[in-house]
């Protein structure tokens, strides 16, 4: 291809409205025009061409099925264009970045995803830099090949591995971090990448789109207080698979008795159970502590670094692909895209 194209896909969110400014309401425009709200784009060294959802989806709706009629989006249109930005809702942006990066195997070209916290016709948005910066680094190239091979997210200056974001405001413009691992790019008078941080270039692999997740995955956040009867019917959830444990600190949680008994009863019957930090960022460290030392012994799944985001996408993602009970928590344990350290 002798000039750079770019796929941007409209899911939905907030990017994509426009203010009708007579009763004040928010609604979609159509993106076919998209030029005429930024025109910058008329700048950039690449052709972009667009499609949208036909009904776009607010992200509080956002879904396994969604996610995986996003990816076959970008299977279909894959050798055509050297990149792909999504646009989508804020709220639930980190959920889909994440599993878009298990879905998307053996991926060399980037797709990332962005929004704003404010619409695009507002007179303060953060819509068009950041729509605009994300098909800059989209189309980035270096001798003949894309420069990022993965799936991001950017969002106010900075490009972050997207399995590794979590929203952590709702109101500020800088609405992700990325806690456990550096950013991948910051753009400022010039859009620095910081190669040393990206995943390194897959080896003539054939991309492979995985289209099955198994929704049957929980989460828990531990409390002090929490209801006995509750936890227990939680794990006797009829299908219910696997088990993501928000735990305390390094990954603690409490020694009673009717606790760790049925944690234990539930892994003896085949429930995955994966403990994951519910601090926004470090790492799950079992042993280093009394309280989280039976969790260890009883086989209880290591999320060391990941987010609560990642580890709900991927258990959903390997329980979709067939992984085996036996070894199920060898390969979570394991660093599939580049998700925990």
């Amino acid at each position: 291809m002798d000039t750079r194209k770019i796929l941007l896909m409209y899911t939905g969110g907030t990017i994509g409205m426009v203010k009708d400014y007579q009763t004040g309401a928010l609604k979609s425009f159509d993106f076919n025009e998209l030029l005429k709200h930024v025109p910058e784009l008329n700048q950039l060294d690449c052709t972009i061409e667009t499609i949208s959802f036909e009904n776009p989806l607010d992200s509080s709706n956002m879904n396994p099925a969604e996610w995986v009629r996003i990816v076959t989006l970008i299977e279909e249109h894959y050798e055509n264009y050297n990149g792909f930005v999504i646009l989508h809702g804020s709220d639930t942006m980190s959920y889909t970045a994440s599993a878009l990066s298990f879905l998307l195997e053996n991926l060399d070209k980037p797709v990332i995803l962005t929004g704003s916290q404010l619409p695009i016709g507002d007179l303060r948005t953060d819509a068009k830099e950041n729509l605009i910066t994300s098909v800059q680094i989209a189309a980035l190239q270096k001798n003949g090949t894309s420069v990022i091979r993965e799936v991001g997210l950017y969002f106010e200056y900075k490009l972050y591995r997207g399995n590794r974001t979590t929203k952590i405001n709702a109101e500020n413009f800088r609405a992700f971090a990325s806690l456990n691992y550096p950013h991948l790019a910051e753009s400022g008078v010039h859009l620095n990448v910081f190669s040393e941080y990206l995943l390194p270039k897959k080896r003539n692999k054939k991309l492979v789109v995985h289209k099955k997740m198994d929704e049957n995955v929980a989460l828990v956040k531990l409390f002090p207080g929490m209801n006995r009867n509750v936890f227990e019917n939680i794990l006797k959830t009829d299908g219910l698979k696997a088990l993501v444990l928000e735990t305390y600190g390094s990954g603690n949680g409490p020694t009673a008795d009717w606790f760790l008994g049925s944690l234990k009863k539930s892994i003896a019957d085949g429930l995955h159970v994966i403990n994951v930090t519910q601090c926004s960022g470090g790492s799950v460290l079992m042993g280093k502590y009394e309280t989280s030392s039976a969790l260890m012994d009883m086989q209880v799944i290591n999320g060391k670094d990941i987010t609560t985001e990642a580890a709900i996408s991927k258990a959903m993602y390997m329980l979709g692909s067939g992984v085996s009970n036996k070894h199920f928590k060898t390969v979570f344990e394991t660093s599939l895209r580049g998700e925990m350290h």
